[in-house]
C-alpha cells in the first residue's frame, strides 16, 4: 500500500492541485488539432499572449453555450490578431469518437490563422489544469485564461455553470492590460 501511495505521489509531482489563477505560471501544454498538428504553449508565447479557452467539448451532445462562445470569439478574431494574441480552443471528451464530434462542432466554421482548435481526448489536458467536471454528462469546467508572454496567467475565469462564460470584452481588456504593462 505504501509503495502504491509513493508511486501516485511521484506521478503527480509538479502538477498543480488547483486550476491556474491570476499570477500563476500557466502549466505547459501539448495539444493536437484535428489535423494532428501539435499546439504547445511555449512556442505560441514567443509571438504574443495566449488566450486559452476550455470548452465543455462533447458531454454527449454539442453544447449550445460553447457554440455561442466560439462564434463570439470568431467574430472578434481581428481584435485578437491586432493584439498579437493566439487563441487556443480546447475541446475535451472521451477518446472514443472525439475526433468525429469535434469535427461536427467546427463544421462550417473558419478558423483564422491566430486560432487553434484542439482536442483533449481522455481529459489529459483538462485533468492537468484541474478543470475536469467529473459528473454525469459533464466534461470540463468552461474556462478562459489569458497568458502573458512571460507565461503568467493575467486573467482567469472558471465557470461552474454551463452559460457562465468569459465575456469577449473582458478578455480583450485583459489583453490590453498586458500591453500597457509592457
Amino acid at each position: 500500500m505504501a509503495l502504491i501511495a509513493s508511486i501516485l505521489a511521484l506521478t503527480f509531482v509538479g502538477f498543480p492541485t488547483n486550476p491556474p489563477k491570476v499570477g500563476d505560471v500557466a502549466p505547459a501544454f501539448n495539444l493536437k488539432t484535428l489535423g494532428k498538428d501539435k499546439v504547445k504553449l511555449t512556442p505560441l508565447l514567443k509571438t504574443g499572449p495566449v488566450v486559452l479557452v476550455v470548452l465543455r467539448g462533447y458531454p454527449g451532445y454539442q453544447c449550445p453555450f460553447c457554440t455561442r462562445q466560439v462564434g463570439e470569439l470568431l467574430t472578434k478574431s481581428a481584435e485578437f490578431s491586432k493584439r498579437k494574441a493566439s487563441v487556443v480552443l480546447v475541446y475535451p471528451g472521451p477518446a472514443d469518437g472525439l475526433d468525429k464530434y469535434a469535427g461536427d462542432f467546427v463544421a462550417g466554421k473558419t478558423m483564422p490563422p491566430n486560432f487553434r482548435f484542439t482536442i483533449d481526448p481522455g481529459y489529459e489536458f483538462t485533468s492537468c489544469y484541474n478543470l475536469r467536471w467529473n459528473a454525469p454528462s459533464e466534461t470540463a469546467y468552461p474556462s478562459t485564461f489569458v497568458i502573458g508572454q512571460d507565461g503568467h496567467v493575467s486573467y482567469a475565469k472558471i465557470s461552474h455553470k454551463h452559460g457562465d462564460r468569459a465575456p469577449v470584452a473582458d478578455v480583450l481588456a485583459a489583453l490590453d492590460a498586458l500591453h500597457t504593462r509592457s
